[in-house]
């Protein structure tokens, strides 16, 4: 891990990818300390009804199903997943801008952190004069998170169709990501990961004025 310049970093991916972890090795080889927006978003959920902010609800709504991703087509729930992502932003910003108002560096890491609203982060950071970076790791594996998903959850069984939901989050996440110039690291091989994502941090130090991003390759 480089010597720490930065004091914020938005790292997202979809769920079963190794955010969590990551988020936790860097925060832990800097002295910073992790944000789960996981969290903020079962806060804003709890402050809120599906009558009230329908969008934020999709999956949790009186109409849904205890399981959307084996009940409706892969493409339903991916487009509600985008939806709901994209309504969380406003809560994503606030946080940053909280974030921004003391010293303390922290990694916010989830599922739900759009590439916008992390290119939004960044703008808001050069404009403060902070400096904030964000990467996404990417697995478009279905397969791959299906037996992440089963070591980490066993008793969950089997989850194949989350995790088809998640290999196609997962691609448009860094579709988008690239749009706005975000690194994208893939998480294979794991045993690389870490020093891929160094990298890509400290690439992004130069990369947020629009120049063109790359994917962090894997090695072969």
């Amino acid at each position: 891990m480089p010597k720490r310049t930065w004091e914020l970093v938005l790292l997202g991916g979809t769920s079963g990818v190794g955010k969590s972890v990551a988020a936790t090795r860097i925060a832990g080889a800097t002295g910073a300390f992790v944000v789960e927006f996981d969290d903020v978003v079962a806060a804003v959920q709890e402050l809120t009804t599906a009558e009230q902010h329908p969008a934020l609800h999709h999956f949790d709504g009186p109409t849904a199903p205890e399981r959307p991703e084996d009940t409706w087509p892969p493409e339903r729930v991916l487009e509600l997943q985008i939806a709901t992502a994209e309504a969380l932003e406003p809560a994503a910003l606030g946080v940053v801008s909280n974030r921004l108002t003391v010293p303390v560096p922290a990694v916010i890491e989830g599922d739900y952190l759009t590439p916008a609203v992390c290119a939004r982060a960044v703008a808001l950071g050069r404009a403060t004069g902070r400096d904030v970076r964000a990467v996404f790791l990417h697995e478009g594996d279905a397969d791959r998170i299906a037996a992440n998903y089963a070591a980490r959850e066993p008793a969950s069984g089997d989850q194949t169709g989350r995790a088809e939901v998640g290999a196609r989050y997962s691609r448009w996440l860094a579709d988008e990501a690239r749009r706005y110039a975000l690194p994208v690291v893939g998480c294979r091989p794991w045993s690389t990961l870490a020093a891929r994502l160094d990298a890509a941090l400290d690439a992004a130090a130069t990369n947020g004025t629009g120049a063109p991003s790359r994917e962090v390759p894997w090695p072969t």
